[in-house]
């Protein structure tokens, strides 16, 4: 199952964007990183048998091994991509929170939304490595 963050506004060269790379790299699943500018530009269409995620303060809030059961879950069920949105410093309209199969947040805190990208990468690493049974992460 492809890991895709769609992200809005460009990370370019900085702290933030070695750290979401470092992540990502350590993921032994397929992954991709979509950025989109700010304002406009539209996400490529979601696949078939596809789940979208949309990040957003109003959300679920999951411990590290709840999302690795639900990236099992959907991964075990065939599901072809697992599409995770980072909004904008606006965040998302009720539109687009209408469309998600999960809402999920890291908090009641506002994060800037470059940061998230770097706690979504290390987050997706996590559960993957949960499920790989690798020492990654310690749970208590």
């Amino acid at each position: 199952m492809l890991l895709h963050i769609v992200a809005r506004g460009k990370i370019g060269r900085s702290p933030e964007a070695e750290l979401v790379d470092r992540y990502l790299k350590r993921i032994q699943w397929p992954t991709r990183l979509t950025e989109l500018p700010d304002r406009g530009g539209k996400p490529t269409d979601l696949p078939s048998n596809s789940i979208r995620v949309i990040l957003d303060e109003r959300g679920e809030a999951l411990t590290s091994t709840e999302l690795a059961k639900k990236l099992e879950l959907w991964r075990d069920g065939g599901k072809r991509e697992a599409r995770f949105v980072i909004g904008a410093a606006d965040g998302h309209d009720a539109g687009q929170r209408e469309q998600a199969d999960l809402l999920l947040s890291f908090g009641p805190a506002t994060w800037p939304h470059l940061l998230v990208r770097a706690m979504l990468a290390e987050q997706l690493f996590r559960a993957t490595s949960i499920l790989a049974n690798h020492p990654y992460h310690r749970e208590g």
